[in-house]
């Protein structure tokens, strides 16, 4: 009310109601009731006004809406134009004058030929009636279908938005209001482009009435002779015909306009200049054209040449704004690079760290480039493939760079932006491996296979069948490197998951299971609670793929103890099977055994805190036990058996901390680690 209030348009917009009532009543009125010929100028005069008026607002529209209220205001336009042609006709025929403008028209516009006038008239009536008007009928009753087709998918559109949060109750109801509105303009305008259809029927039919009805009444009541009556009443038909079919057509256009509007961000002529005058070329084409039809004998040069001529100027105007545009685009881009790195806040981006990195001397470059054959890349992915398959650890992104700091032939593997792994390869040689049957010693340059340590040579291409034929183990740099790098991941597993990778897996068994996931977080356990037992079964390369049974453990004892050791120890014993399964051969498991005595030892040196537990005995002990399993194992390896230590469930944990830092690959297991029906054979037993 307050907007109201302010506008100069307050009180009529304050009493709207009451004149749009009165003017239409009106308009019915008019048709019974003579005009006075000066009126009937001065109606004629606001029936062209309004449909200019009409015509303008819809060429600024940017949105049909915004101009809905047309279907209603397309239809009192009509019958006020048909309210003047009965005043109009009711003149002519009684006083066989109708004002002015009619007869200016007559005269003037068609230079008082009635035959020329009644060409014109039938020319405008035919373009509005077969052009125009039938085709925003067409166009107003496909935009009325489609829109009334595609509600149910815009209804379900708001109503995913809102369920995700991404609207408001408020905006979801604006936004069906919309819809509806939509629907309801278009079905209007389905409706409203018949009446423009009519009016043009009405017209041909009137003006056929007042010519015949003029010439009767001409010859009849004036005694005007056949030629003076057909003159003077078809100029004052025609010019009554023109004056109405001026708005009408102007009225038709506007309706075209509006239902063929297409979304948009501004008005009509900004869309039609901005999308026509995009492409230089087009105008360099037509102003070829043009040129050679200029040329062409007979054709009329001079018109031909001089739109030549101006069509190539607009192309080499729009070519440089083109240039000029580009020039700014980078300008305004550098500008804004420069200023990002003016801004504090660029040095945020700066702390970020990549998970895995793998940097490479330039020299190996072609091992990632696949137009040269290189599958490095394919070989990563197959890499995370294997570690989800064998550890159930979704390894992040390794990113691959290029390092020219580094030697040509070199490669750093980084964990957190750290250095944990570093190797170099020779592209045009085969990495040979002694297997310990070889029966033909190779000469090649002696190196060291970087994932375990072995002592190989790298031979030539020529070298490598004879190499294989001797025994050796014959592998291509990128599968050196890819052995590594799936080395690193499995012996920094437990650095690698993070509280968002355990989240990741998490909400993998989520989805399927929500049961042991709801009930074990977070009321027994938190996110870094669970991510810590899981560090611990991957630092010592226990598989983390069965997570639904991990859950189910923890949330059985985790109302007995908080402590992640204690609870890394009951989840193993949940995975007995899948762990001891992994150092059996033929039912069979190699090991060695700890001494009873050495156990209750380290057993009753064990000390308890908040942290975590650790054992206090004293430095002469831990070595003496350390060599007496450096002496033990190559028992073990001596028959190409993996070292295994097999405990009391008490005594593995502890058992292991002792001997990680010299024997970080050893394996040490519990009694109830192992399945029954697995037999266990002790090579060794270490005591002190």
């Amino acid at each position: 009310m307050a907007t109201q209030s302010s506008s100069p348009f307050a009180p009529i917009l304050k009493y709207s109601d009451i004149l749009i009532a009165v003017a239409i009543i009106t308009i019915v009125v008019m048709m019974i009731i003579p005009l006075p010929a000066f009126l009937l100028d001065v109606l004629l005069t606001v029936n062209i006004t309004a449909a200019l008026v009409v015509v303008m607002v819809a060429i600024y529209l940017v949105e049909p809406l915004e101009f809905s209220v047309f279907p209603s205001l397309l239809l009192v336009t009509t019958l006020f134009r048909l309210a003047l042609n009965v005043s109009s006709t009711r003149l002519i025929l009684l006083d066989g004058y109708a004002g002015e403008v009619i007869t200016a028209f007559g005269n003037f516009v068609v230079g008082g030929n009635p035959f020329v006038g009644f060409i014109v008239f039938v020319i405008l009536v035919i373009i509005q009636f077969i052009v125009i008007t039938r085709g925003a009928e067409r166009v107003a009753e496909v935009a009325a279908r489609f829109t009334l087709d595609a509600m149910p998918g815009k209804q379900m559109s708001i109503d995913a938005d809102l369920n995700a949060g991404l609207i408001s109750d408020a905006e979801a109801r604006q936004r069906r209001k919309n819809i509806q509105r939509e629907a309801d303009f278009y079905g209007a305008m389905d409706g409203a482009s018949k009446f423009v259809k009519g009016d043009a029927i009405a017209a041909i039919v009137i003006i056929i009435i007042n010519i015949v009805g003029g010439f009767v009444v001409g010859m009849v009541q004036r005694n005007m002779d056949a030629g003076q009556a057909l003159q003077t009443y078809t100029l004052l038909t025609v010019g009554e015909g023109l004056v109405a079919q001026i708005p009408a057509l102007l009225i038709s256009t506007a309706t075209g306009i509006v239902v063929t509007r297409a979304a948009s961000d501004s008005n009509l002529g900004h869309d039609i200049v901005n999308q026509l005058l995009t492409n230089p070329r087009v105008f360099y084409i037509v102003a070829g054209v043009l040129a050679f039809l200029g040329m062409v004998p007979g054709l009329p040069g001079i018109p031909f040449f001089t739109l030549s001529i101006i069509a190539a100027a607009l192309a080499y105007a729009l070519k440089r704004t083109e240039q000029t545009a580009a020039i700014s685009e980078i300008s305004r881009q550098e500008e804004k690079e420069a200023e990002e790195v003016r801004k504090p806040e660029n040095v945020v981006a700066l702390l970020q760290v990549d998970p895995m990195e793998l940097e490479i001397g330039y020299s190996l470059i072609p091992l990632v480039d696949a137009s040269q054959g290189g599958d490095l890349l394919d070989r990563i992915v197959m890499i995370r493939r294997q570690c989800a398959i064998e550890l159930g650890l979704v390894v992040p992104t390794i990113r691959i760079r290029d390092n020219i700091q580094l030697r040509p032939n070199a490669y750093l593997v980084k964990l957190r932006g750290v250095e944990v792994a570093k190797g170099e390869l020779m592209l045009d040689h085969y990495l040979a491996m002694n297997s310990g049957n070889v029966s033909d010693e190779m000469v090649g340059i002696e190196t060291v296979e970087p994932a375990f340590g072995l002592p190989a040579l790298w031979i030539s291409e020529n070298d490598r069948e004879r190499a294989e034929l001797s025994g050796y183990t014959v592998v291509d740099p990128v599968s050196v490197l890819v052995t590594h790098v799936t080395e690193v991941i499995k012996s920094h597993a437990a650095e690698i998951i993070g509280r968002q990778e355990a989240q990741t897996l998490i909400d993998s068994v989520k989805s399927a299971n929500p049961a042991v996931v709801e009930e074990l977080i977070p009321n027994l356990l938190s996110l870094g609670d669970i991510q810590k037992v899981l560090s611990n079964l991957l630092r010592e390369r226990i598989s983390i793929r069965n997570m639904v049974t991990i859950l189910e453990t923890l949330a059985d004892y985790a109302p007995v103890t908080k402590d992640t050791e204690l609870l890394s120890e009951y989840v193993r014993h949940a995975l007995s099977r899948q762990i001891s399964r992994q150092y059996v051969y033929n039912d069979v498991l190699p090991c060695l055994s700890v001494d009873p005595q050495l156990e209750n030892k380290i057993n009753a040196a064990v000390q308890r805190t908040e942290h975590g537990s650790y054992v206090a005995l004293d430095p002469q002990t831990m070595q003496a036990i350390i060599t007496a399993l450096t002496n033990e194992l190559p028992k073990l390896t001596g028959l190409g058996y993996q070292p295994v230590v097999l405990t009391s469930p008490p005594t593995r944990l502890h058992f292991r901390k002792i001997t990680e830092r010299v024997a970080p690959t050893l394996v040490v297991l519990s009694y109830a680690e192992l399945d029954p029906k697995i037999e266990v054979q002790a090579l060794g037993m270490v005591k002190i």
